[in-house]
């Protein structure tokens, strides 16, 4: 068997397909909305890289610290032979898990970027010639198969990632999650955690204007995608804390009034001075409502780790 495997569960229109979708469906609702994944074209990703060196911006670092102390006790723990990685990307993070696991046979990075799961696929196997790596093309918020490989099966969904589901998608990702498990799998979960309101919207309004930056980003993808005339001048980034639901909120605010001309979808979309956009929601979450969402999903916390200074927090997560 080759050492790298590349399969696409999404069909090659799906991702222009959902984009249109979205944007038709989110800008004409009332509030608008558009889901965060379209910030990530190439440049988007490079604008979130550029986000994670902030010093305003702490989750990279602080889970960083925690797979870099723990990952031994991640490994005796679990015991895997496969590892699964939701939302992969560069898989930057992953090595800590892959060095430590001693028995470990395969690793399955799933994303929609194929680009993103070739480059991270080549770099592990630069280093690691002897791991299996079937990576897949696939939305890991849609039911996924995964591909016959050996367990125990440790499913990582890392980066706090998690907190941009809302609450009932959640709740659907985390069913859709012990769904892949079998007995003896486990679950990695990042979460960031709640805290003071002002390092949190620091780290979600940085003072160099880097995530206002990649927060626009995402009106340059519809304008590129689906021929779009946004003007991004027009449209402030805009960070919240929302202490009832206990998220942050990212949203664009326009200016001014302006009348937005979608070609590709044939829609012209209004907006009043002062209306917004929502982009984003990060929620942050408490120790115990993890535990509470991982049980109605079938899932039992077993593990709970955190940073030096209680920022962010990683979990493990046992079927039943």
């Amino acid at each position: 068997m080759s050492p790298f495997q590349l399969t696409r569960t999404l069909p090659e229109d799906a991702t222009s397909a959902a984009l249109r979708t979205d944007v038709r469906r989110g800008l004409t609702r009332s509030p608008k909305e558009l889901p965060p994944k379209w910030f990530y074209d190439a440049r988007g990703s490079e604008l979130f890289e550029e986000i994670t060196r902030l010093p305003e911006y702490y989750p990279t670092r602080a889970e960083r610290e925690i797979l870099a102390c723990r990952a031994g006790d991640i490994a005796a723990a679990t015991g895997a032979r496969t590892l699964v990685e939701l939302g992969s990307g560069s898989s930057e993070k992953t090595g800590f898990l892959l060095d430590a696991l001693p028995e470990l046979h395969s690793y399955v990075p799933v994303d929609v970027s194929g680009s993103a799961l070739t480059g991270a696929g080549e770099a592990l196997l630069a280093d690691r010639p002897g791991l299996h790596v079937h990576a897949l093309i696939a939305d890991f918020t849609r039911v996924l198969a995964l591909p016959e490989t050996p367990g125990p099966r440790l499913v990582a969904f890392l980066g706090g990632t998690v907190g941009n589901l809302l609450p009932g998608e959640r709740a659907d990702f985390l069913r859709s999650v012990r769904a892949l498990l079998a007995p003896g799998d486990a679950l990695l979960l990042g979460t960031d955690l709640v805290k003071d309101e002002r390092v949190l919207v620091a780290a979600y309004d940085d003072a160099a204007g880097v995530t206002a930056d990649f927060n626009r980003n995402v009106l340059a993808v519809v304008n590129r995608e689906l021929e779009a005339d946004f003007p991004l001048g027009n449209f402030d980034h805009v960070a919240v804390w929302n202490d009832r639901e206990e998220w942050i909120e990212m949203r664009l605010r326009a200016r001014e009034r302006a009348n937005v001309k979608i070609r590709g979808l044939d829609l012209v979309v209004p907006f009043e001075a002062g209306e917004e956009i929502r982009t984003e929601v990060s929620a942050k979450f408490r120790r115990e409502g993890v535990r509470s969402e991982l049980a109605a999903a079938g899932m039992r916390l077993t593990e709970w780790w955190t940073d030096a200074q209680g920022r962010f927090a990683v979990s493990l997560s046992a079927v039943g």
